[in-house]
């Protein structure tokens, strides 16, 4: 039997000197899925200026998420552009000070916390689903980021939607364009530009904290200064910004593409959107507007965002810093490299899902359940012990969101318009996603039915 030492390392090539293959890897979309049918579920290549192993299906998802955690660091795993505008928050955290702070953040993203947000998310959509009407024609992706980003700024720093959320919002797009731009400081560049803004949101947030410090309140971030652990420490200052930051990033970015992605699928899947439809009719007639308890008794509304997480994942993989080395699938991997786990690929994996390309929510139903043959085979928002902090807080949004146009609005795509998606920072239809947007007539909908 082989030896570690003599298990040869994955297939694939390193490509060219220094650079290797990230050009590709950052403008070819179908760059992963290429290299795996040349090489196989597990290869390797250099990108972001490192050799990397690439490794795809929900057994290397278990195998980096969950059961061999100690071999991977996140924070060596990220671009060094993430660490720089992102900060030292729970993202990149790990061991002991990410496991206080998890416990630290967590109440502000789960039960009675939850509960205070609904109203607010139900008056921000209302008022967007209001001004989209009067628009008529749009581009959705633009105006969702704007929608939860008054959600997020709202809920998370208590701020109100106008000039100060809005300003707030430009900030937050400068920010995210840097995270994948080359680091050349200079005020200009489009890193320089994201350094400046991240200063920006990093001061405001700072202003913000002290006010809640004097004057506590229940939004998440009021909920943060006064969070405190067994022994009664508390998060400084400092460490609050970041996290908070992170909070904005996160509570916003990823939401956006999920709700984009979702009403894109309805409006090309018509037989989909009856369903969801005739489903929130049945819920408005027995007990009117939506509460946390009507959030559980939408089953088919359930499938539809489980089914757009697996063919729409915001992001399509996640990177870890390998600090030890390992063996996977007869293959071995240095320590020093970095491993690229594929969200995508377990997503569109055929021994799990039927006919993977489709949109088909009905996989998720009780009776055929297609995720339950396999751990680890719907990771949108990771898994294991450190799955997404905010992920109750972001199906609860995307669910009151659809719930809400699901029932007075009707739209339409534009024709001609380009739905090829991109990827980079988050999955979007290139377009923008332009649609005509208008009140539906309930009387005319009854009588049709």
């Amino acid at each position: 039997m082989a030896s570690s030492a003599q298990k040869p390392l994955p297939p694939g090539s390193f490509g060219l000197p220094i650079l290797g293959e990230t050009l590709s890897f950052l403008f070819d979309p179908e760059f992963a899925r290429k290299r795996q049918a040349q090489y196989g579920p597990v290869f390797k290549t250099r990108i972001l200026g490192r050799p990397t192993v690439v490794m795809t299906g929900p057994e290397a998802n278990q195998f980096l998420l969950s059961t061999n955690m100690d071999c991977f660091s996140w924070r060596e795993g990220w671009p060094g552009t993430f660490k720089e505008l992102l900060g030292e928050s729970l993202f990149l955290q790990e061991g002991e000070e990410h496991h206080r702070n998890r416990k630290l953040l967590m109440p502000a993203f789960h039960g009675p916390a939850l509960v205070g947000y609904i109203d607010t998310m139900q008056r921000l959509t209302d008022r967007y689903a209001r001004r989209w009407e009067e628009m008529g024609q749009f581009t959705w992706f633009d105006e969702m980021k704007q929608l939860t980003f008054d959600i997020a700024s709202t809920l998370l720093l208590g701020s109100e939607p106008g000039a100060e959320t809005a300003q707030l919002s430009r900030w937050f797009t400068e920010l995210t364009n840097g995270l994948f731009a080359p680091p050349i400081r200079w005020g200009w560049t489009t890193f320089g530009r994201a350094i400046s803004a991240r200063d920006r949101l990093l001061d405001h947030i700072e202003q913000v904290v002290k006010a809640r410090q004097a004057h506590p309140t229940h939004d998440a971030l009021g909920l943060l200064v006064q969070s405190e652990d067994e022994e009664g420490n508390r998060l400084s200052i400092e460490e609050i910004k970041v996290q908070a930051l992170l909070m904005l990033f996160a509570g916003h970015e990823t939401t956006t593409s999920m709700l984009t992605s979702l009403v894109m699928a309805l409006a090309q899947h018509p037989d989909v959107w009856e369903k969801a439809r005739q489903e929130q009719e049945a819920l408005m007639a027995a007990s009117g507007p939506v509460a946390l308890e009507q959030i559980r008794q939408m089953p088919y509304l359930d499938q539809i965002v489980k089914e757009v997480e697996r063919l729409y994942p915001p992001v399509a993989g996640g990177f870890r810093g390998v600090v030890k080395a390992f063996e996977f699938n007869g293959y071995r991997v240095p320590e020093g490299w970095m491993a690229l786990y594929r969200i995508d690929a377990a997503h569109r994996d055929r021994t799990i899902y039927t006919s993977p390309e489709s949109f088909d929510p009905d996989r998720f139903s009780p009776d055929r359940a297609e995720h339950k043959r396999s751990d680890f085979s719907l990771v949108g928002f990771g898994g294991g012990p450190r799955v997404c902090l905010g992920l109750a807080f972001a199906q609860l949004e995307i669910k009151l969101v659809a719930a809400h146009l699901l029932r007075h609005y009707t739209w339409e795509l534009v024709p001609n318009q380009d739905l090829h998606m991109i990827s980079i920072p988050t999955l979007r239809p290139k377009s923008g996603l332009n649609v005509v947007f208008k009140k539906r007539d309930h009387a005319q909908a009854q009588a049709a039915a």
